[in-house]
Order: structure tokens, then C-alpha cells, then sequence
């Protein structure tokens, strides 16, 4: 099945105008959302020039404004005549160890990541049980894999809550048109991967962006991305030792 229609959340940059760059090269139309209008206005001058066969919708979007979330997605669903797939991946990066006095970074984190991912699942949900077919895409982490030490662990918990969220809707919505896929990326190259210090294992953002795309497209219920090393790393995380998992800060 095509998804045609395709709303992306914090796609002003990062891995979302990079998933934007590639639906719109499938010939996709788009509706883009973030709080940087200025990034979306040059993104969708950039997408037209480059597939002048497409639509691209984009509205400003703060998505810790939960009110404004429904609304926004309801603007663009009728600008688009309809949504075929809603790819909840605005997020996140700030960190501190918790107790430092950085409780408004952590809090922030966890508020973004995982409750205003909520309510943009409600909001694309609400129209997808409405129209009775659709296909919510979640953007986690391998973090969410365990859970993390320092200034990782309060985006890790995040991601978590959100790869779990993922899961109960993918268990619920089973044998429905109604389609779930929560895609958990490694390290990809982009700022907020830049501004974290994580270097190692580090993927191009285009080949990162292709992996995810990929699994998309595939509909896969839980994606770890790349596949190559990210899917050896998920299996194994979990059976580390607390000792070597204390060295990650």
C-alpha cells in the first residue's frame, strides 16, 4: 500500500526534513510542522523546485502546546484532503544528571518526548479511528532499549515510555488497517547528535535517513535503525551488566 499523504512532525530539520527530502523523492505529498516556520517555508520552496508533481502543507507547530496539536493536524489533513500516515517525530536532546539542578532540562525532555508525543498520537489516532485506516509511525531510540546512566537518563526513560506506547498500540490495532510502527534509530548524524558528544557508531544522515525510510515504507511493527549494528546492540543491551552499562555517561 502507498501512503500518499504523510504529516511529519519537527520536520524543520534533523531526521525530519531528511525524511521529508525522501518522501517527497517517492513522489509523496507532505505535511510538514515545527516550530521553526522560517526552515519549513525554505524546506517546501526546496521540495517544489526538486518534485514540482507534489503538495506540501506546512503549519508552525509548538507540540508541548497540546491544545494547538489536533488543530494544527486537522488544518493540514484538509489542506492535503486526508492522511494516510502520521510520523510522530518532534523530540528532544537536553539532558543532566538528575539532581544536578537541571530539573527543567530533564523535565522538558521527558515532556516533549514523551507527553507531547502522546498527544500528537491522539490527535493522529482520533482521525485515523475516524476514517478507519492509516498508519502512525512513532520515532524513538535505541536508548529506549535500557535504561542509561547521567545525563542519557532521563531521554532514555523518555524514549522508552514512547517505544512502549508504540507496542500497546501495535498489540491493540493488530489485524486492523489501522497500522503501528515504532522505529528506534541508532546514532545518526544530526545537531542534536552533535550537541550530545555522541560520536561513536555515528551514521551519515542520509544513510540513517534511507534505513528508517525503509522500515517505514516495510510497515514493520518495531525497527531498529540501521539494521547493521543497531539490531545486535538492541538483543544485546538488555543482557549487559550494570557495571559495563555504568561506563555510558
Amino acid at each position: 500500500m502507498t501512503r500518499q499523504k504523510i504529516l511529519i512532525t519537527g520536520a524543520s530539520s534533523g531526521l525530519g526534513a531528511g525524511m521529508a527530502r525522501e518522501f517527497a523523492r517517492r513522489g509523496r505529498d507532505l505535511a510538514l510542522c515545527a516550530r521553526r516556520t522560517e526552515n519549513l517555508v525554505a524546506l517546501r520552496t526546496e521540495l517544489l523546485a526538486a518534485h514540482p508533481g507534489i503538495t506540501v502543507a506546512v503549519r508552525g507547530l509548538d507540540v508541548d502546546d497540546h491544545a494547538a496539536v489536533p488543530k494544527v493536524f486537522d488544518e493540514l489533513r484538509a489542506e492535503l484532503g486526508g492522511l494516510d500516515r502520521v510520523i510522530v517525530n518532534a523530540g528532544l536532546g537536553k539532558g543532566a544528571r538528575i539532581g544536578t539542578g537541571r530539573a527543567d532540562a530533564n523535565i522538558a525532555t521527558a515532556t516533549t518526548n514523551f507527553v507531547s508525543a502522546l498527544a500528537q498520537t491522539e490527535a493522529a489516532m482520533s482521525i485515523f479511528r475516524e476514517q478507519k485506516a492509516g498508519h502512525l509511525v512513532l520515532i524513538s531510540s535505541m536508548s529506549a532499549v535500557r535504561g542509561l546512566p547521567g545525563k542519557k537518563a532521563a531521554y532514555a526513560a523518555s524514549k522508552a515510555g514512547l517505544t512502549a506506547l508504540g507496542e500497546g498500540l501495535a498489540i491493540e490495532l493488530r489485524g486492523t488497517p489501522i497500522k503501528v510502527t515504532t522505529v528506534q534509530p541508532g546514532y545518526i548524524a544530526t545537531d542534536m547528535s552533535g550537541r550530545a558528544g555522541d560520536t561513536t557508531l555515528l551514521t551519515p544522515l542520509d544513510k540513517g535517513v534511507a534505513a528508517m525510510v525503509a522500515a517505514i515504507e516495510h510497515e514493520t511493527v518495531r525497527a531498529s535503525v540501521p539494521q547493521w549494528p543497531w539490531r545486535v546492540f538492541g538483543a544485546v543491551m538488555p543482557l549487559l551488566p550494570r557495571a559495563l552499562m555504568a561506563r555510558i555517561s
